[in-house]
Formats: C-alpha cells, structure tokens, sequence
C-alpha cells in the first residue's frame, strides 16, 4: 500500500481540485494545479486558496519542492507563480506548453511571452521521471483537451488533470485550439490501460445531475465501466462524433481569457504598463471601428 501523503483542496468558485502530495519520509512535497482567486467583476486577486495551501504545508512540516501544472488551464488562474514567491518551489509543466505559448501570445498582442518555455522552471517529456523525495513522479502526455496536457503518475495515483471525469460526467472537451477528439481518445486508453486500481484524481468535479456532493477520486476500473462517455466498449469513431456534437452545444468558460493569458505565463500576470498598473485583455470579435 502506498504511504504517499495526499490532500485536497476544492475551490467552487472554478469547482477546481488541487493537490498537496509529499514523500512523508523525506517531507518534500508538490502541489499540483494551485488556484489563484479572481473576481472578474471587480479584478481583485487574492491568495486564499493558495494560501490554504502553504498553510497545510507549514503544519504538516513540508517542503515544497514542486509546483505541477498538468495544462494551461481555461478555467482558473494559476497561483504556481505566489506559490514559488513564496517557498522558492520549481514550475513544471509538458513541454507542448510552447505550442499553447504560440498560439494564444498572438490573441492577446503579447509580445512579452516567449514562445518557448522559459516561464516555466522545467518542461516536461513524456515518459520523463523525477524525484519527489524518495518517490518518483512519472509524466504521462495525455493531449486531446489541450495539446500539452500530462498526467503525473506517482505509486499507485495519477494525477490526470481535465483528461476524464468522475464516471457520472464523462471526460474533457476539446474545442479549444489544439483540441484533439482522436488525441483525447487516445490518451484515456493509455490512462485505462494502467492496473485497474489505480487511484485517478480529477482537476474538476461539477457535480452530474442526481449526485448531490463533488467527488474527485475515481479508479481505472470504475471508468472502464462506468463512464458514460468511454465505459463499455466505445470505439474511437463514436467518441469523436459524440465529443464533436456535445461540444458544439457549450459555452465558453467563464475565466477563459484572463485564464490564459496569466496560465501561459507560469501564473505571472501580465507586465505593468507605463501608468503602473497591470491589465488583462478582451479581444473584441466582430465590432471594426467605423
């Protein structure tokens, strides 16, 4: 059985999961998708929930070694950036995190964002491993949400990030740019083909109609036959064409683009202008000036 050390922490405003994980005998730790409060209404950031963090860290005695994101998310923003302020904690993130760089910095008219990488302290490869005291922590690429998606396996857990759902909700969108259904597909059977109790933890939960709490722990034996997107025997052709039309169907996320423009920059905002002050864009669509 494994010893490694796990909380969460759920975030409902952006119904997000993070993750404190640590080796209990060397007391390193790492923590996974970390949420930085943002009202959009006002702009006002805040660091309650990463704070509740750091505090579960200095009572149970860790050291934050790592700062794990598994994608540039669409949905919250990032307090890997306050996180490493504060502790001094590397950022990780998959190496494909260029193409997500490549593909937003233009939208937003961001010169500043590299394009390669380098706002993040280390990119990851597939199959790459790494020391989290005397555990070790394997990427898993698992592209189809976004191209740069991993998943971090450590013992018996993996850490899948938006990939799937619990089996009641179903699994990721993909109509983002770089978004794959084949990808998609294809990297939920690389997660179902690990032993069938494997422990998956999920980045979110929205509670599907009829359950009335969040869950986010599920196993590989539950989603093969329970989850109503991929359970069963679905064939790549059914899972694209039924993720094509659901997806079509959707809204965009809420905090989609102030997400990005903080999360491809390793949770760091935006560069002050010259008044001081730091902003965060909204392309307007459809609306040339007269």
């Amino acid at each position: 059985m494994s010893d490694l050390s796990l909380r969460s922490f759920f975030d409902e405003a952006t119904h997000t999961v993070s993750y404190l994980i640590a080796d209990p005998a060397s007391a390193q730790a790492a923590v996974i998708d970390p949420v930085l409060d943002y009202d959009s209404r006002t702009g006002r950031i805040g660091h309650a929930s990463a704070d509740r963090l750091l505090q579960a860290i200095e009572q149970d005695g860790l050291r934050l070694a790592w700062i794990l994101e598994t994608h540039a998310h669409a949905d919250h923003l990032s307090a890997a950036a306050y996180l490493k302020q504060r502790t001094g904690a590397r950022i990780g993130i998959g190496e494909r995190i260029r193409d997500v760089q490549r593909t937003f910095a233009p939208l937003f008219n961001q010169p500043d964002i590299s394009g390669d990488g380098r706002e993040f302290d280390h990119l990851f490869a597939d199959g790459e491993t790494f020391a989290l005291g005397g555990k070790t922590i394997e990427v898993l690429h698992t592209p189809g949400h976004t191209p740069a998606c991993v998943a971090y396996r450590i013992d018996d857990a993996v850490f899948v990030g938006d990939t799937i759902f619990m089996p009641d909700y179903g699994t990721a969108r993909v109509d983002f740019p770089g978004g794959s259904a084949e990808a998609l597909y294809r990297s939920i059977q690389r997660l179902l083909s690990l032993p069938d109790a494997t422990r998956l933890f999920l980045c979110h939960d929205y509670k599907a109609p009829g359950r009335d709490h969040y869950a986010w722990e599920t196993t590989v034996a539950e989603q093969k036959a329970h989850n109503v997107h991929i359970g069963g025997d679905v064939d790549e052709a059914s899972f694209v064409r039924m993720r094509r039309e659901r997806d079509a169907t959707l809204s965009a996320p809420a905090l989609l683009l102030p997400s990005l423009q903080v999360n491809i920059r390793a949770g760091t905002l935006p560069p002050a202008e010259d008044n001081g002050r730091r902003y965060l864009k909204i392309p307007i669509k459809g609306g040339e000036s007269p």
